[in-house]
C-alpha cells in the first residue's frame, strides 16, 4: 500500500500542471456565473418583450429644448456642454402609430426624449454641428428608405431602436471564451491524471520484468 501511494504522489511539476487546471476551471465557472447574471438576464428580458420591425421616416426635426452633456479635459478634469434635441419619429410595420426612433436601449435610457446624443465636446456650437448633420443624414441620405428597427414592449412600446444593445456577436464572446477556459482548465488536469495513471503502470510493468 505504502509503494502504491507513494507512486501515486504527483512530481512538482504535475502539481504545477493540476493547480493551473483547477485555477482555469474556477476561473471559467466564476466568470460564467458572472457573465450570466450580467449579460443573459437583460439580453433574455430584451429579447422577450421585443422583435424586430420595417421603419420608415415620418419627419426629422430638432426641439427647442437643450439638454446637458459631460465632457472629459484630462485626467481629472470634467465639465458639462449643451446639444439641442433631435427628434426622429418614424412609422413602423407593426403599427401605423408614429414611433420614436433611438440609437439603442443606452441612449434611451440615458435621454428618451432625443433620438440622438452627440459626442459631448466642450463647445455647444460644435455638439450643435454635430445634431445638424445627423439630421441632415436621415434627412437626405435615409430619406423615405424602409430600415430595420427593433422594439421592447417592456421598456418602452411606443418607442424603437436603431441597434439592440446584446448582440448575438457581443453575447457569444462573453459566454464563448469562459467556456473555453474552462475546458481547457479540464483538458489539463485529465491529461496529467492520464500522463501520471500510465507513468504508473509502465513503471509496475517494468518492475514486473526485472523480477
Amino acid at each position: 500500500m505504502a509503494r502504491n501511494r507513494a507512486a501515486y504522489e504527483y512530481t512538482e511539476a504535475e502539481d504545477k500542471s493540476m493547480r493551473l487546471g483547477f485555477l482555469l476551471i474556477a476561473a471559467g465557472l466564476l466568470s460564467l456565473l458572472g457573465l450570466g447574471c450580467c449579460w443573459l438576464r437583460p439580453a433574455l428580458q430584451e429579447r422577450g418583450g421585443g422583435g424586430s420591425a420595417n421603419c420608415t421616416v415620418l419627419a426629422v426635426r430638432q426641439l427647442g429644448e437643450r439638454f446637458t452633456c459631460t465632457f472629459s479635459c484630462g485626467a481629472a478634469c470634467r465639465g458639462t456642454a449643451r446639444y439641442p434635441c433631435l427628434q426622429v419619429l418614424v412609422r413602423t410595420s407593426r403599427s401605423s402609430a408614429p414611433a420614436l426612433l433611438h440609437e439603442d436601449e443606452r441612449q434611451l435610457r440615458t435621454n428618451p426624449k432625443c433620438s440622438y446624443i452627440p459626442p459631448c465636446a466642450r463647445d455647444d456650437q460644435e455638439n450643435s454641428e454635430n445634431v445638424t448633420y445627423k439630421q441632415k443624414y436621415w434627412k437626405e441620405k435615409v430619406g423615405s428608405q424602409p430600415f430595420t428597427c427593433y422594439f421592447n414592449q417592456h421598456l418602452r412600446p411606443d418607442d424603437v431602436m436603431l441597434k439592440r444593445t446584446h448582440d448575438e456577436t457581443v453575447l457569444l464572446h462573453c459566454f464563448l471564451w469562459p467556456l473555453v477556459t474552462f475546458l481547457v482548465g479540464v483538458l489539463i488536469v485529465v491529461l496529467t491524471i492520464c500522463a501520471k495513471s500510465l507513468a504508473v503502470r509502465a513503471e509496475a510493468i517494468k518492475k514486473k520484468k526485472h523480477l
